[in-house]
């Protein structure tokens, strides 16, 4: 059960950026609904009456209050809008391990975890030098443990052993 508060605190802290995929609900509008809106490049989803809405960077229940001051603006009475993140931005991998590429972020990832998604370590990995480069960070990537938690858009490299 403390796992899923947490999970579910960090969420609510999670800030929404490109690649993320919502749905947008309207209750009582089915018209307005958005069942799939991949985030753009410029920050945006496509929303009906709405046109392109700037939600990077906003929390989900900040873009429901977004979403709800603009309807509210010109178009509905008492809008309710809920907003739900369908799929996250992916991840990297690369280095020593068997598939490097981007894969689908899934909520508690470790990096245990996201090895095991890239088909493991390659015989020449290291076990112990493996660097975690967090989404937008303008330090160098950190050494990092197994256990360590991973985040969307986050890279992680796997280094060779030299052993």
């Amino acid at each position: 059960m403390g796992l899923q508060i947490a999970q579910a605190q960090s969420e609510q802290q999670y800030k929404l950026s490109t690649d993320d995929v919502l749905s947008v609900a309207v209750f009582n509008e089915p018209d307005l609904d958005v069942n799939e809106a991949k985030i753009s490049e410029n920050g945006t989803i496509s929303v009906p009456l709405l046109g392109q809405v700037a939600v990077k960077g906003l929390t989900v229940n900040e873009a429901e209050t977004y979403l709800t001051e603009l309807f509210l603006a010109d178009y509905l009475k008492q809008p309710r809008v809920t907003v739900n993140i369908v799929e996250f931005r992916p991840f990297y991998i690369n280095g020593e391990v068997d598939e490097p590429g981007s894969y689908p972020y899934r909520t508690g990832m470790t990096v245990q975890m996201a090895i095991t998604i890239a088909g493991g370590f390659t015989e020449r990995a290291s076990r112990s030098a493996i660097y975690l480069l967090p989404e937008n960070s303008e330090t160098a990537p950190v050494r990092v443990e197994l256990n360590a938690e991973v985040q969307p858009g986050d890279v992680i490299t796997v280094e060779e052993s030299f052993f």
